[in-house]
């Protein structure tokens, strides 16, 4: 098997560091794992056994790789990773989008993934310049979630507009004109949910791009992070739906 390089970008495969992460590969994307690297020390886990257990039953390789656990979690008690393939998700048709464009902060967007599949929302579009989806840090601050999730990548907004040019637009601004309850009483047919960057947020321009969403809050801070901020909007948006 070939030598598994420390992760960067370019990388055609990528980690799902932790028990937990691991197991939420192989249960939900079994097509995609390539190999289960666990630790000397996971002999004393039930959860790296059964993991264990599992992959070898799905087929997947495992193998005992101490080292190459260290420089992929940069912890010491990582005891069990998935080494994966990428993959550009397929959106579900008829269902709601959740848009991040130009999300930075891999801890943000890992919580993001995780919310979006507790509301039931399994279509993510990433806008870039974004930060990695598949970066190990991303996987596990997500638990595994976006292994059920079809996370897509577009070069630009125009682009994600270009392909989805009917569905409602529902951007969260600080400027936002409709007050989030009477958003949600807005919705007609398809839509998106659209978040901006964590420190910049979404220009201004996107005001003109559909019912500009604001989150009411107490004067006393000047927004909200922007996973917190995603959370109350998807929770709000999928509130008594179907």
């Amino acid at each position: 098997m070939a030598k598994l390089e420390a992760y960067n970008k370019a990388l055609a495969y990528s980690y799902a560091p932790g028990i937990f992460p691991a197991t939420e590969c192989l249960k939900n994307a079994p097509e995609r794992c390539l190999r289960l690297l666990l630790a000397s020390s996971s002999e004393r886990s039930e959860g790296a056994a059964s993991l264990r257990a599992q992959a070898e039953t799905a087929g997947v390789r495992v193998e005992i790789a101490d080292r190459a656990l260290e420089r992929i979690s940069k912890k010491e008690n990582c005891f069990a990773a998935m080494v994966y393939k990428k993959q550009e998700g397929v959106f579900a048709p008829d269902a709601p989008h959740i848009v991040l464009v130009n999300p930075s902060d891999s801890g943000n967007l890992g919580t993001i993934l995780r919310t979006a599949l507790g509301f039931g929302l399994t279509n993510i579009a990433i806008i870039r310049p974004a930060v990695d989806s598949d970066d190990p840090r991303v996987t596990r601050a997500s638990m595994g979630a976006a292994f059920s999730l079809n996370v897509r990548h577009f070069d630009s907004f125009d682009d994600y507009r270009s392909e989805y040019p009917q569905r409602q637009l529902f951007p969260f601004m600080l400027t936002g004109a409709v007050p989030l309850a009477e958003a949600v009483r807005k919705v007609r047919g398809e839509f998106s949910l659209v978040f901006g960057n964590e420190a910049t947020g979404l220009p201004d321009v996107f005001a003109d791009y559909g019912v500009s969403t604001l989150i009411p809050h107490s004067a006393r801070i000047d927004s909200l992070n922007l996973a917190i901020a995603a959370g109350i909007g998807m929770y709000a948006f999928t509130l008594g739906r179907a």
